[in-house]
């Protein structure tokens, strides 16, 4: 029987961090002891107000407008402002069951060609391949930061045809490798003077760990979309509550994408979005303070307990990733290289072949949030000392895990 699934659909996977989730949750109830180093998700709490907000509003049923709830749409205009001094009205704000889903209308939207660097999120290429739109990588390296420099950047478009309509893919701070883009500006030039579009990824820019919020619409405000939303500084992931900001001059865009979430999804669940005006309208600068101090602590606590000679990993910068280089030629892969980890040592990781790199490099991505965060949040006091006994004390499994990783790096 001929297939009745698209060709391009046919090449999709399962997204790479759902799966090793997943996988890692059966090995746990077939009695292994699993270290869940392979999906990033945040480990604490939504704040009280913001779950009570959702119950007030539980009793709510009525469809809400396909673009979103208006009050949150202001309430998210006035945070990107404040953050990123652009004004994005909220005429110009999307409301999404998730980022990943304002990303993946975008993709269908967009007619041309997708750029991003190597390393990128998993979801970035497949919807693209879902969107028919022709992906180009662009690899950096540990010493620019794992970002594309500006050069580079120029260098790559001139290889690519400039009759494209052209997509650049930022995300900063970076998943898969903690790292935030301190380039922007010059990026930003160059975006200009091939007349990209950009569409930054901002869902961790509020867990930046130096406390700034950067933004390349500053520079770049004409062409650059951002997406974001509640699951990883609130802790909501679950809630699926994401947003798409268009710049201004883009309104068939628009139009577009609110016919596409119309034919798709209607409009996002309607308690979320009236919880999701306290989370932007409320002041949770405290919380964010000691939810970034925790995850900088955990952070520096697994790098500073890897870094070898036998792995090369750069300091976290922000989110809650690492990305360890192996120093070893035994591997094929490195998904062979994660297998081979996982089986003996338990250490669950995402192969950096999953975000860009070629096979051969022995790069692999690690979330240190395999931690009861709600109890580790209400234990610290003071978020600005956090020791390594706390780490110890509150992150045991992440604590065991490094060095069950440590120990068996010194035998490659």
């Amino acid at each position: 029987m001929t297939t009745i699934v698209k060709k391009n659909i046919l090449k999709l996977k399962e997204s790479s961090t759902l799966a090793i989730n997943e996988k890692s949750k059966q090995l746990i109830e077939e009695g292994k002891k699993i270290y869940r180093f392979g999906f990033g998700q945040s480990p604490f709490q939504i704040p009280e107000k913001i779950v009570e907000k959702l119950r007030q509003n539980a009793f709510k049923k009525e469809y809400l407008p396909i673009q979103g709830l208006p009050e949150l749409r202001e309430k998210i205009s006035k945070y990107l402002f404040l953050r990123t001094g652009i004004k994005y009205p909220k005429e110009n704000i999307l409301i999404t069951p998730g980022s990943k889903e304002a990303m993946l209308l975008m993709h269908v939207t967009f007619n041309g060609e997708i750029l991003t660097p190597a390393p990128s999120w998993v979801s970035y290429e497949p919807q693209a391949e879902i969107g028919r739109n022709k992906v180009h990588w662009l690899e950096t390296s540990r010493e620019n930061n794992w970002f594309p420099t500006a050069k580079e950047l120029e260098n790559k478009l001139r290889k690519i045809s400039k009759k494209k309509n052209i997509i650049l893919i930022l995300n900063s701070p970076n998943n898969p490798s903690g790292a935030i883009c301190k380039n922007l500006k010059e990026l930003a030039i160059v975006a200009k003077k091939y007349k990209l579009i950009i569409l930054s990824d901002e869902i961790y820019t509020d867990l930046s760990f130096d406390n700034d919020y950067k933004s390349i619409s500053k520079f770049y405000p004409a062409h650059t979309f951002i997406s974001g939303g509640l699951s990883k500084w609130c802790g909501a992931g679950g809630w699926r509550l994401g947003f798409l900001a268009v710049p201004n001059g883009s309104k068939q865009f628009m139009k577009s994408l609110k016919s596409l979430a119309s034919e798709s999804y209607s409009t996002v669940n309607t308690p979320t979005q009236f919880a999701a005006v306290e989370a932007y309208e409320g002041d949770y600068e405290d919380y964010k303070l000691k939810v970034r101090a925790i995850l900088n602590a955990v952070g520096n606590y697994v790098y500073n307990h890897l870094k070898s000679n036998k792995i090369l990993i750069t300091p976290p910068q922000g989110a809650f990733y690492l990305m360890p280089e192996f120093r070893s030629k035994k591997f094929k892969s490195s998904s062979q290289l994660c297998d081979t980890i996982l089986n003996e040592t338990g250490v669950a990781m995402l192969p950096g072949s999953d975000f860009g790199f070629h096979p051969k490099k022995m790069l692999t991505r690690l979330s240190y949030t395999d931690f009861d965060g709600i109890e580790f949040f209400r234990n610290i006091s003071d978020y600005k000392s956090i020791s390594e006994e706390m780490v110890k004390m509150y992150a045991p499994n992440v604590v065991e895990g490094t060095t069950k990783l440590s120990n068996w790096a010194k035998n490659l």
